[in-house]
């Protein structure tokens, strides 16, 4: 962060911490848990979120100053929409099994909370570098999350991660399955994203001071 003002640092280090965007400010909630059963998918995710949110907040920065008030949410949609074709035809020369997995989520980056939420209260009042520096913060923020909550559910549900054996193997019983250890297939159900969500924002806020007087 040399190379950054203490404004500027604190663009990018708050949404990791302090104001996370899913732990704190509760945004972004259904897409951690639909897609984190497992790590490769919420890892595309984040890097979707990432390319949409820092150029979409750039954008509308450039454009802050023309766009009629009136017509700003149309505008910010278009915005999204167009980043995420580009994501969403990335994804299917390049990826194209996990496309069809995360078609349907991929294309609801549009009206993701996070990223409508920063156009409208950030982009729309700062400069493009602010905006770029907010949107890289609150999407790096928002991936954190993901990529935690996905590491545990799939680790835990299948004793791999992304096609690699970390537990051992639970035919020729190696590695934990030598001591009786079996997968926990509840992991990979909905309720349990809920569940191991909620412990990652009871760790963050237990570890925060800040948080912890908000909250009283």
């Amino acid at each position: 962060m040399g190379l950054l003002s203490k404004k500027d640092a604190a663009l990018i280090k708050d949404p990791l911490f302090d104001n996370n965007p899913i732990t704190v400010q509760v945004l972004g909630i259904c897409s951690a848990l639909a897609i984190t059963a497992k790590l490769e998918a919420a890892i595309v995710m984040a890097i979707s979120v990432l390319f949409v949110l820092s150029l979409g907040n750039v954008i509308i920065s450039l454009m802050r100053n023309i766009i009629p008030s009136k017509i700003r949410i149309i505008v910010q949609l278009v915005v999204a929409a167009a980043l995420v074709i580009v994501v969403d035809l990335v994804l299917k020369a390049y990826a194209y099994n996990l496309s069809k997995t995360l078609s349907v989520f991929v294309g609801l980056i549009i009206t993701n909370c996070i990223i409508m939420g920063r156009f409208e209260a950030f982009a729309l009042a700062n400069s493009p570098w602010k905006s770029f520096l907010d949107g890289i913060g609150n999407s790096l923020g928002y991936g954190v999350i993901l990529i935690i909550v996905a590491f545990f559910r799939e680790l835990l549900g299948t004793g791999a991660l992304m096609g690699h054996q970390i537990l051992g193997d639970p035919v020729k019983k190696t590695g934990l399955y030598a001591l009786g250890y079996e997968n926990n297939g509840f992991m990979l159900l909905a309720p349990m994203a809920l569940i191991v969500l909620g412990i990652v924002i009871w760790v963050q806020r237990s570890k925060n001071p800040k948080l912890i007087e908000e909250n009283k």
